[in-house]
């Protein structure tokens, strides 16, 4: 059971938590939402910058892997059917799956998994160059970055020829033993009981205000309300949807022998909880150094993202051995990310093998680094070569990621649709054995 959960963490947020863990409470608090009262306090822009935080990495995100999750997950392990996405539809389109529709869906899903763990890949990569920077191992310069992800997609190679019960498995179980104790490190060295009251008050917020927040449009905000949104709230609800297949599928094969409830339960209210927990830490404990501490975390209204995590360390006892254990956690979360993603595409690709060959798998894990790669190096030759320009190829494998969501939510709808008839279907066979009894 502890495996699973943590495989179920390393797969569905990874880096992303490592990346933003710090920098999304800070942005927010810099910039809160159009329409947010000028006179406004810096503790409620906080608190405010907290909880929309958990709105964009709670349920909502996790709600999302499920659909797709639970739909194949019963298909795969309740009626012996492959691991695919197609055969998520067919109790709505019968053998129809079997043709080019099938196809059109597995298609969307092999392209939205290789972009969006790419651009997350990419993430990662940024912040581990920015951490040797700081520690002034090695300056932050495109051929570092695209040396560490030769170097990191080659260990996560290793990890797919280990295989699935050794390589995977193994890494998430470490992964969640090192970002315990790295998250127990910053909460005791740091704020530890303003920390765990803002994680308290703050999951109160979020469930007391969930759909105010969920359907928040900001109407009557204009062009800014628009692109707060569009950097934002619609962004991730796109980007969740767009890994969907991904973690869905991944979730879908390690979860074998758990009932529906079990499922449902475990995925939806364990990493969520897990989650809500980092974000009080490294959030709260950032959002506490710039209201009542040393500060500096803005600058001109602004936050580094990538250095954000680094800048928050520097005022802890032990802030050397912390990066260092960070820049740890990223390698570990970089491999199981490629390696995870490398195994669901090949499932997909080989028309839904739950067991894939090997050399194929490693050839997926080989072209996520490279799409990450090519596209780093593209924003580093179309910029002037600055630190600032070496992220800028990621924007458009993001945009990428999200327009492959808008096709696959209708996807997603078909998924809830044809669960609820499989489920409807098999509660009326069993009441007519029953009846039969």
């Amino acid at each position: 059971l502890v495996s699973w959960f943590a495989m179920l963490f390393a797969a569905g947020m990874g880096i992303g938590l490592v990346f933003w863990g710090v920098a999304e409470p800070m942005n927010h608090y810099a910039t809160p939402p159009p329409g947010t009262p000028d006179g406004t306090s810096d503790a409620a822009k906080a608190q405010d910058a907290m909880t929309t935080s958990f709105l964009h990495w709670g349920l909502s995100a996790w709600a999302v892997y499920i659909v797709v999750g639970l739909a194949i997950a019963y298909t795969v392990h309740r009626k012996g059917r492959k691991v695919s996405l197609r055969w998520a539809l067919e109790p709505l389109f019968g053998r129809r799956v079997r043709g080019w529709l099938g196809d059109v869906v597995d298609v969307f899903a092999i392209v939205g998994t290789l972009f969006g763990v790419a651009a997350s890949l990419g993430f990662g990569a940024s912040q581990f160059t920015s951490g040797l920077e700081y520690l002034n191992v090695l300056k932050s310069e495109i051929w570092v970055l695209l040396a560490v992800i030769a170097i990191i997609t080659s260990l996560a190679t290793c990890s797919v020829l280990s295989g699935l019960d050794r390589g995977i498995k193994w890494l998430s179980n470490a992964n969640l033993m090192l970002a315990a104790v790295l998250a127990l490190a910053v909460l005791l060295l740091g704020q530890p009981l303003f920390v765990l009251r803002e994680f308290v008050q703050t999951i109160g917020d979020y469930l007391s205000n969930f759909v105010h927040l969920s359907f928040r449009t900001l109407p009557f905000q204009g062009e800014a309300g628009e692109s707060w949104l569009g950097s934002w709230t619609t962004y991730y609800w796109g980007w969740w949807i767009s890994w969907s297949p991904f973690v869905g599928i991944f979730i879908a094969r390690i979860s074998k022998g758990r009932t529906v409830r079990e499922f449902v339960a475990g995925v939806l209210a364990v990493p969520t909880l897990v989650t809500f927990l980092w974000f009080s830490i490294m959030g709260g404990t950032a959002l506490w150094q710039q209201l009542h501490g040393a500060g500096g975390l803005i600058s001109d209204g602004k936050v580094d993202d990538v250095n954000a995590l680094f800048q928050v360390l520097e005022h802890i006892p032990g802030s050397s051995v912390l990066i260092v254990g960070f820049l740890i956690l990223l390698v570990i979360f970089f491999v199981t990310s490629a390696d995870s993603a490398a195994f669901v595409v090949d499932m997909v690709a080989t028309g839904g093998e739950q067991d894939p060959p090997v050399l194929t798998r490693v050839t997926w894990a080989v072209l996520g680094g490279g799409i990450a790669a090519v596209l780093l190096w593209g924003g580093a030759i179309s910029g002037e070569g600055k630190k600032e320009d070496l992220t800028a190829g990621l924007g458009a494998l993001q945009t990428m990621t999200i327009l492959a969501a808008a096709p696959f939510s209708v996807v997603m709808v078909l998924a809830c649709l044809a669960t609820l008839r499989a489920f409807s279907n098999e509660h009326r066979q069993r009441l007519r054995l029953e009846n039969r009894v």
